[in-house]
């Protein structure tokens, strides 16, 4: 006699499917993402210690620009960029004239925010203030580094992880169960 099991319904398997996908995606964001930039900044700074911090902080960009949708995603890797160059700008200013101090980062962060909404860009302060904290602390632990090299260096690893995080979410895109497959054509 065989026994009949009830059919998993299609929402059920959305439940089981869309976090393991959405881990997935992330994994891969946080690998590619990882070892692109700790190559490209062993090849530009030529360090495995300093390519080990462009390598997280690349795989941090990654991680921050995810987002559910390919148009979302897409919306939050150019915030992501354009945030972190206003913060490597204002950062590599500060270190040319003078060198870290975490009572300068603390103000430097403070007024990175003031000049981010003094000139209609609030929503990228928050990035922007990141940066300059990871720069001048890569400055504070490596100051033989030029502070334009640093800021260079920092803003490209950003680029990677943004740019990582867009192709998985636009290779491989998953449609939460309140999106339908019209909605994510329209967004592209």
């Amino acid at each position: 006699m065989e026994a009949k099991g009830a059919a998993i319904p299609r929402s059920g398997i959305r439940m089981v499917i869309g976090p393991v996908h959405i881990a997935i995606q992330y994994a891969l964001v946080s690998l590619i993402a990882y070892l692109a930039a700790f190559y490209a900044t062993v090849l530009m700074q030529g360090t495995a210690d300093l390519a080990s911090i462009g390598a997280l902080w690349a795989m941090i960009s990654g991680i921050v620009v995810m987002q559910e949708t390919r148009k979302s995603t897409l919306d939050s890797a150019w915030l992501r960029i354009l945030g972190s160059l206003a913060g490597a700008i204002i950062s590599a200013g500060y270190l040319l004239v003078f060198p870290f101090n975490p009572v300068g980062m603390a103000i430097l962060i403070g007024i990175t925010v003031l000049i981010c909404q003094g000139i209609g860009i609030p929503g990228h302060a928050r990035l922007a203030a990141l940066t300059v904290a990871v720069v001048m602390v890569v400055s504070g632990l490596n100051p033989e580094i030029s502070p334009l090299v640093n800021a260079g260096t920092r803003f490209i690893e950003v680029i990677i992880g943004s740019v990582v995080a867009v192709a998985v979410v636009w290779a491989w895109p998953y449609m939460t169960g309140t999106m339908n497959a019209a909605q994510e054509g329209r967004e592209q």
